[in-house]
């Protein structure tokens, strides 16, 4: 399927489904944010309900493989699965279900775009993760669908920051993501030039948490000040542009602790505590994160500081590529080995891909300690990892929806 294709049959669609514009006024407390220099959007693929918080100083929404599948598995799009069955019936199964799934990621986002009248963060099939050619490829391909609103999202992987660079060479704008450190956005900075990058902020104080480190409070705030600290610092040198995304925010009170970051992608429901909680202020309550406390654990023991540390030996491999990017991904492997810093691209073996795979989204510190002590990964890499197979799971489940329809329909 090509993109002409793709792109007319996404507007038959959109046609059947005959959505209608959301119309909103400002609202006085997201004013106040936005005067403090952040650009507010919503994390979310629900339709209904974010209709329910939208306003005129929301500029874009998010959506990534976790939300979309749970926006499919609503049945919303069975009766155009079934069609498009048809339309695709002489490409090979496995094909026709990628096929299918890209489609349905490109009717969703262009849904989400016409209702809001706003940019749409779109995701790509977890298989592409470690394929620079598929990324360019079916970048290209999702964002001539919709070339005003759309923006592409890649993770956090070797190939995934050429696979980008790629993208942002032919003028599309990516949203790199998956990132849990400043060192992370560092290189995604000055080697993917991606238009946005991310920290996770809130499944940096899950695994605090999780793991009982120490208190979960502030980590994901620190890291995320001081990844902007970074970004700011090479903007004001020209070598990026990149802003950044406080991303995973888990409660109202976080937003408090961002001032002056790029960029909230808030779920619903933070967003419906805020307005409760802050609508009255008559400014603003920030506040300084405060330190992080360790139980019984020293930072050398963990390497928690590299998620806040960008030393120079990152800043040289960023810097190395920021204008000749790598040939493939095992070139930047190479040059971060011979550099001491492998542990940024960590390569697990089998049982170690099944473990973090066994992990779920946060990963269990006591399987991975000696490693990290090792210096052979580390905590912001071994959360990449995990959120790459969570969300391979995902993307999984809403193949095997499309699957079922297909043989329902066979």
């Amino acid at each position: 399927m090509n993109n002409s294709s793709l792109n007319s049959i996404v507007k038959i669609f959109l046609e059947k489904l005959n959505d209608q514009e959301v119309k909103s006024a400002p609202d006085s407390l997201w004013n106040k944010f936005l005067k403090a220099g952040t650009t507010l959007w919503l994390d979310t693929g629900d339709i209904e309900g974010a209709k329910k918080l939208w306003n005129e100083n929301f500029t874009a929404l998010t959506t990534n493989n976790t939300l979309l599948n749970k926006e499919i598995q609503k049945g919303i799009y069975d009766e155009i699965i079934s069609e498009a069955s048809e339309l695709f019936r002489d490409i090979e199964k496995r094909d026709r279900i990628k096929e299918i799934a890209l489609l349905l990621n490109a009717l969703h986002g262009s849904r989400l775009a016409r209702i809001f009248n706003a940019k749409v963060s779109v995701e790509l099939h977890t298989d592409l993760a470690y394929d620079i050619e598929g990324i360019e490829h079916f970048g290209t391909k999702l964002f001539n669908v919709n070339p005003d609103h759309f923006i592409i999202k890649v993770p956090f992987t070797a190939e995934g920051l050429i696979g980008a660079r790629k993208l942002h060479n032919k003028g599309i704008p990516v949203n790199f993501t998956l990132m849990f450190s400043a060192r992370q956005n560092v290189l995604a900075a000055l080697i993917a030039q991606p238009a946005y990058s991310n920290v996770f902020l809130g499944r940096i104080g899950a695994f605090m948490k999780n793991n009982n480190l120490g208190s979960s409070d502030f980590i994901g705030e620190t890291v995320t000040n001081t990844t902007q600290d970074n970004l700011n610092r090479l903007k004001k040198e020209n070598k990026t542009h990149t802003k950044l995304i406080a991303a995973s925010i888990r409660n109202w009170k976080q937003l408090t602790y961002l001032k002056e970051v790029d960029v909230f992608t808030m779920p619903l429901a933070v967003a419906a505590d805020a307005k409760f909680y802050l609508n009255n202020v008559s400014e603003i309550p920030f506040k300084d994160p405060g330190d992080t406390i360790l139980n019984n654990i020293t930072i050398s023991e963990t390497g928690l500081d590299k998620l806040w540390r960008v030393d120079d030996v990152i800043l040289d491999i960023a810097k190395r590529f920021n204008h000749k990017i790598p040939s493939s991904g095992h070139e930047l492997l190479e040059l971060a080995r011979d550099k001491g810093r492998n542990d940024i691209f960590p390569e697990l073996n089998n049982s170690e891909i099944k473990l973090i795979e066994s992990d779920g989204k946060i990963p269990v510190f006591k399987n991975w300690a000696s490693q990290i002590s090792q210096n052979k990964t580390a905590v912001d890499s071994l959360l990449n990892l995990a959120g790459l197979y969570a969300f391979k799971n995902d993307q999984a489940v809403l193949d095997n929806r499309i699957k079922q329809k297909l043989m329902d329909n066979s």
